[in-house]
């Protein structure tokens, strides 16, 4: 025999929280979610039967940063400061930034990094984030994932008119498009690097709405 030394782990928590990737199942509308599928027919307490985590195959692809703080003149964005449509385009046309379909999304706002240990109780309730018609813009443009540097991807609270969180409706429900959230974009905004390789070999866990990831960027 021999002396056995060991260590091990077991983990319970929420999937939703720091760097994610929210899969197809995890918002929908009127009961509705992606490709016409009804939550009451896959969503269970055990987890979903369909649009779980499980499908998504690793994503390797082109990535795009468009640095939302640098055009607008300041460190970070402020706290339910939106982003729309006209903002983007301008930030893209002064970055000299396109989007193909197919490419991975980030938007860099520079509100984690200056919010999440100096003020967390207003990080964790207010952020800054796209309109409900960028989300549509972003949609049009065809790329496999949208994400940010924020906890949420659209302002929170909504911009007046706006509907809180409609932008998951927008790119998972109507389009397809998975969310990345949280995401580390301060190096690639330091460096003002605006096209990078993506990749992401998620956890393929079956039933899951979401996944905490560690996406990688290389250039």
């Amino acid at each position: 025999g021999w002396d056995a030394d060991y260590n091990d782990d077991v983990l319970q928590m929420w999937l939703g929280t720091g760097p994610q990737l929210d899969g197809l199942g995890h918002i929908g509308e009127s009961g509705e979610f992606y490709n016409c599928n009804e939550g009451s027919e896959f969503s269970f307490i055990t987890g979903l039967t369909k649009l779980d985590i499980s499908g998504i195959p690793p994503i390797v692809g082109r990535g795009v940063m468009i640095d939302m703080a640098k055009h607008m003149g300041v460190d970070y964005l402020a706290a339910g400061q939106p982003i729309t449509s006209d903002a983007i385009k301008a930030a893209m046309a002064a970055q000299d930034v396109t989007v193909g379909e197919g490419d991975i999304v980030l938007l860099h706002t520079g509100y984690t990094d200056a919010k999440l240990k100096t003020d967390p109780q207003l990080w964790g309730s207010s952020i800054p984030g796209i309109t409900n018609e960028a989300a549509v813009f972003l949609a049009g443009l065809k790329p496999s994932a949208v994400g940010a540097d924020t906890w949420g991807l659209g302002a929170v609270p909504p911009r007046e008119g706006d509907k809180v969180y409609y932008d998951h409706v927008v790119l998972l429900k109507q389009n397809g498009i998975y969310i990345l959230e949280t995401m580390n974009t301060g190096r690639l905004a330091d460096e003002s690097v605006h096209e990078f390789m993506f990749v992401l070999g998620q956890a393929r866990l079956k039933g899951a709405v979401q996944m905490i990831i560690n996406p990688v960027a290389m250039w």
